[in-house]
């Protein structure tokens, strides 16, 4: 078989590097700029190494005509959400658009998505387009499929060919052809779910119960905030019974948990139904920027110099899409404090462009009135000196995320 995965990003990239160990696979992105970074060896998102690219056979092309007839086409373009919080299927369509114009119908392929979607989005909305814009017929010239992405950035553990893959064609044949492709890159085998649309619920739902947990968190940490009890001592007690589920308290950003919830409250909304735990939990952890910066800037007692080391939506990965730190920044700035932001994993143009946020690179050669460890970035941990050295004296340092609870020499607090 010859494949063509459609969006080469965190999900794309590790997928048809691990697909192409076995079939011919063409890797497509209307980013030129990418493709020729990859074409020369190097991955921005951190989540390929320069080894692991030079050796693979996957081809490279932003060019739609420079690909083969295929047998399947894997859409694994972004899905995010709009300003008023609504799906955002702009992508999927225009990646959708994009591969109905490269069917062969000889071929018969199968269409794949793994971009989070709600229910009913792939065979009510995406199949009907590829029927629109290439006069073809569902069934007889193509096929539909989905197997919801896992990937979770930075995470070295459960990676694509690791990990269980959901997969659901439109008929039992179909399904098949997903297993027979998927099956050949994880070790973990496949799980045939029952339909597409219960492929697609899954990961909706998986990533839903992880934001409303988290909520549930955020919400106890502010309750015990009222009354100096910190939530990590509550949950280093809490975890010591067998079926307490360890969730910890923080921002919740990044391009699935902060985002996918409201492609299920959407549905419900177009259904009649109030999503009210869904939202309850957006709404919490939505709210957690405002609330920590009114935190810190009352324990600070002043306005003065801040530190804010690090932007990204988690530790450890140059990943800035939907960080809730940049709302940190602003708010903290809105009370009057003097911010600078550190972050040796973004990149700098895209901090800029993205939230007008200016890196600097110099910030740990002085010391500030208040410093936040936002993201607890290995390189930080392993500062020589610690992080205290960059405290003013009579200065605080505030650990989001209890980074290090052992640190001496100067003011702490934490969650």
């Amino acid at each position: 078989m010859k494949l063509v995965v459609v969006g080469l990003g965190y999900v794309g990239l590790p997928l048809a590097i691990a697909l192409a160990r076995h079939f011919e696979v063409w890797g497509i992105d209307i980013d030129t700029g990418r493709i020729a970074e990859l074409s020369q060896g190097h991955d921005r998102t951190g989540e390929i190494d320069e080894a692991t690219l030079a050796a693979s056979t996957l081809n490279y092309t932003s060019d739609p005509s420079a690909c083969p007839a295929a047998s399947a086409y894997i859409v694994t373009v972004p899905t995010p959400i709009d300003a008023d919080k609504r799906p955002d299927l702009g992508a999927v369509m225009g990646a959708t658009r994009m591969v109905a114009g490269m069917i062969d119908p000889a071929e018969r392929p199968t269409i794949i998505y793994e971009s989070t979607v709600y229910p009913g989005v792939t065979e009510q909305i995406c199949g009907p387009e590829i029927e629109s814009v290439s006069g073809l017929t569902r069934g007889r010239d193509f096929t539909l499929g989905y197997s919801p992405e896992r990937i979770n950035p930075g995470d070295r553990e459960h990676t694509v060919d690791r990990i269980v893959k959901v997969i659901a064609g439109e008929d039992e044949e179909t399904t098949d052809r997903l297993e027979a492709i998927y099956g050949k890159v994880t070790s973990a085998g496949v799980f045939r779910a029952a339909s597409i649309k219960a492929a697609e619920a899954a990961k909706a739902i998986e990533n839903a119960q992880r934001d409303i947990n988290i909520a549930f968190m955020n919400e106890i940490a502010r309750i015990f905030g009222a009354i100096d009890l910190s939530v990590w001592d509550v949950l280093a007690a809490a975890k010591t019974k067998w079926n307490f589920l360890p969730f910890q308290p923080g921002l919740v950003g990044g391009h699935c948990i902060g985002v996918d919830p409201y492609y299920l409250s959407h549905l419900a909304e177009q259904l009649g139904h109030d999503p009210r735990v869904i939202l309850a939990g957006r709404d919490t952890n939505d709210g957690m920027s405002a609330w920590i910066a009114g935190q810190i800037h009352a324990r600070a007692g002043k306005k003065g110099s801040a530190l804010v080391l690090g932007l990204t939506f988690k530790e450890n990965v140059p990943d800035l899409r939907n960080s809730k730190v940049a709302e940190l920044v602003a708010a903290l700035g809105d009370h009057g404090h003097d911010v600078t932001v550190h972050d040796p994993m973004a990149d700098p143009a895209e901090a800029t462009h993205e939230y007008g946020i200016t890196l600097d690179s110099q910030a740990l050669s002085r010391t500030y009135d208040l410093v936040v460890l936002a993201v607890p970035h290995r390189s930080y941990l392993e500062m020589d000196g610690g992080l205290a050295k960059l405290v003013a004296p009579g200065g605080l340092f505030a650990d989001i995320k209890n980074g290090v609870p052992g640190m001496t020499g100067t003011v702490r607090w934490t969650l």
